[in-house]
């Protein structure tokens, strides 16, 4: 599974949790694209999807929450994953970043915090098949950290 699919699969997560009536008013590639910019800690183009989804992965196990260390393991886990809480995007993620992923894609931040919460678990979970988040193994899938450039370009249209 490549980044693109990552992303892919966590706008539909994202979509399908506030898309309830599928009337199609939530653009995917739009939320492809607010994914991307977020999880690459927020840098825009050339940010590195998957590196931030592992320093994200490394703060909720390093950060003394408990709490967020036992969501981390579920979420990496070949179990089932535990629902994150609003709070816990928020401490995950941080206001700010939440904010301007909202802003982004045109909503308000509750709706943003409640298309993560679906989001986010999926994308981990995906990310790591195997118990733990090979991001060396996904960005040779796409031709190292240039071919994720080079894709998120293409996404994005620049």
């Amino acid at each position: 599974m490549n980044a693109q699919d990552l992303l892919a699969i966590g706008a539909k997560m994202f979509q399908g949790q506030l898309d309830k009536n599928h009337d199609g008013k939530m653009d995917t590639l739009e939320i492809v694209g607010a994914l991307s910019g977020l999880l690459g800690g927020g840098q825009g183009k050339g940010a590195d999807p998957l590196g931030g989804l592992g320093n994200l992965v490394s703060g909720m196990q390093k950060g003394g929450n408990g709490d967020l260390a036992d969501l981390a393991a579920s979420w990496l886990s070949t179990g089932a994953n535990k629902a994150p809480s609003s709070q816990h995007i928020g401490q995950i993620l941080g206001q700010d970043k939440i904010a301007a992923f909202a802003k982004q894609l045109g909503i308000p931040p509750e709706l943003a915090v409640k298309g993560l919460q679906a989001a986010l678990p999926e994308v981990v979970d995906k990310a790591s098949p195997a118990g733990s988040l090979d991001l060396e193994k996904l960005l040779g899938s796409v031709g190292g950290v240039a071919g994720a450039l080079n894709m998120a370009s293409k996404i994005f249209g620049r």
